[in-house]
């Protein structure tokens, strides 16, 4: 069952996603940063670098992955309390987190990084629906970049991502599908499905379910088409767009360096 093409409360069709636009090197201190909007929906990912792995990876040679992800105070219409101030954090957050970072690893060789760990930031400035999609998309493409840089600083010697993945919402109501539905849409849905997939559309993760009553694998399938459309668009548009812009004079420094650090303060 394909969506079809009725139009939604902000005119789109339902197979169309919300216009998509980025703006990379917004953070002078990360090696590769990214703001990712998504309609109203805006997330800032910010890549680093630290000479340290968790004790688990410690001895083995490879280097690890791992994300953070947070909304911001502001981001969300009634206030989000910061978690810093609580002093506990939320577990929705830490859910998102593990997400974010398990696919990006899933794409991942980290033997090519030694023992070093990426720390992948996802701050959300506005969450509009499907922030966790927008996270998983901004991020990679900021790591793209970043692996670009750190070739040419020659902190690695071999490129460590082995294809880009990009990740989308698909929501159902009344035997409809609605691609990357806006927080208004979300709200009100069936069943709510986030997918997670390569460029040439393997899937690397799924999460969702029906949020109301159970749906037919027909409207599942649907849904699997809907986002494989969605995906394709992110590629098609954004992969091949852009030309690589080199790293800036005053980042050539590794900033990872912790000696460096320690010289500049």
């Amino acid at each position: 069952m394909e969506a079809n093409n009725g139009t939604r409360r902000d005119g789109r069709s339902h197979d169309a996603l919300r216009p998509i636009s980025y703006t990379y090197d917004i953070l002078s201190n990360a090696v590769s940063s990214i703001l990712w909007q998504a309609g109203n929906t805006k997330v800032l990912c910010a890549v680093t670098l630290q000479t340290t792995v968790p004790p688990f990876v410690k001895g083995t040679g490879s280097g690890w992955l791992t994300a953070e992800y947070a909304l911001l105070p502001t981001s969300t219409a009634e206030r989000t309390g910061r978690e810093a101030v609580t002093m506990r954090r939320n577990d929705r957050s830490v859910e998102i987190s593990r997400f974010i970072g398990r696919s990006l690893r899933s794409v991942a060789h980290l033997s090519a990084l030694g023992e070093r760990t990426i720390i992948v930031d996802c701050d959300v400035l506005q969450a509009d629906g499907s922030t966790r999609a927008a996270s998983i998309t901004g991020a990679c493409k900021a790591l793209w970049r970043a692996q670009e840089r750190w070739l040419e600083m020659r902190v690695i010697a071999e490129p460590f991502l082995k294809t880009r993945i990009a990740a989308v919402s698909v929501g159902i109501k009344k035997n409809q599908v609605f691609l990357d539905p806006d927080y208004q849409e979300d709200s009100g849905i069936d069943a709510d499905f986030t997918f997670v997939m390569t460029e040439d559309l393997n899937i690397i993760e799924i999460q969702g379910g029906a949020e109301k009553s159970p749906i037919s694998w027909t409207m599942f399938d649907a849904a699997r088409s809907a986002a494989q459309v969605g995906i394709e668009k992110i590629f098609t548009l954004h992969t091949e767009s852009e030309p690589y812009a080199p790293l800036p004079d005053h980042k050539k420094a590794p900033l990872f360096s912790l000696t460096n650090r320690q010289q500049r303060s």
